[in-house]
This record gives C-alpha cells, structure tokens and sequence, in this order.
C-alpha cells in the first residue's frame, strides 16, 4: 500500500494546480497583446527583459530605444486603435525555462500626424525564465505583404 503524506500531497495538488508553461506563455501573450492594444505603457513594457533585442521592420533595436521612441509615438497622439492576433504556436523547451510564441497580428495604427492604417504581421516572441519569472528576450515582428 502506498501511502503519501501531507506535505507530498499538498505537493501534489500544488503541482496539478500550476499552469503548464505552454499555458503560462499563451496567458502571457493576451496579457501583452492586451496591454498593447490598450496603449498601456508601463504595463506592456513590464513583459520585456532589460535585454531585450527587438527585429522590427524598421530595423533591430532594445528595451531603452524601444521605450524611448514608442512612448514618445504614444505621447505625440499616436496610439493602436485596435490589435487582434490568431494562429498562435507555442513551443517550450525541455527545461521548461525557454519559449517560443508564435502568430499572425493584425494592427490599426493612428499616427500622431491623424493618419490611421491597418497592418498584418507575423510575430515570435522569445520568452526566458528567469528568477521564477517570465519576460520576453527577443521579439521579431515581419509584415505579412498584401497578396497580389
């Protein structure tokens, strides 16, 4: 007969409790996204790590530039009017300490200057754990050419 204690039950119930980290990235991602899309500055930068390197198709940049130049958009007038994103794939590695997030995004921009477009994109996000938490490392953002 087996017999489990208190404490390895707690454990066990502790564990069966838990998020799986495929599960902890996809919460990650809607509470990015959802920051973003609700231009909350503070809270979306929160996700990234302080060594953060970023491919957009502006070209590459880091955690300091990026907040720099996207608070700056945002305090000028521009803003996401609306973002969505489908497709996601994650991928966790057999450590369960890195991920890799994957997806299609679609974004309605206004730019300071009033103009408002929407774009498409493929995004992945690469996610690090660290110190008990995750924070995204690398991030590459591609836009989806229109079809012809």
């Amino acid at each position: 007969m087996c017999r489990v204690t208190p404490l390895a039950f707690i454990l066990l119930l502790t564990a069966a409790a838990a998020p799986s980290p495929g599960q902890q990235i996809r919460d990650l991602e809607k509470g990015i996204n959802a920051a973003y899309a609700a231009n909350d500055l503070p809270k979306y930068f929160s996700y990234y790590a302080p060594d953060l390197r970023a491919l957009y198709p502006e070209g590459p940049t880091n955690l300091p530039d990026y907040v720099k130049s996207w608070t700056a958009f945002v305090h000028a007038g521009g803003r996401i009017e609306a973002f969505t994103y489908s497709d996601i794939h994650v991928q966790v590695s057999p450590a369960a300490d890195a991920a890799v997030a994957s997806y299609q995004a679609v974004t309605r921009t206004k730019e300071p200057n009033g103009r408002v477009h929407s774009d498409r994109f493929n995004e992945t996000d690469v996610w690090y754990l660290r110190r008990g938490e995750w924070k995204i490392v690398e991030i590459h953002y591609s836009e989806i050419s229109p079809k012809p």
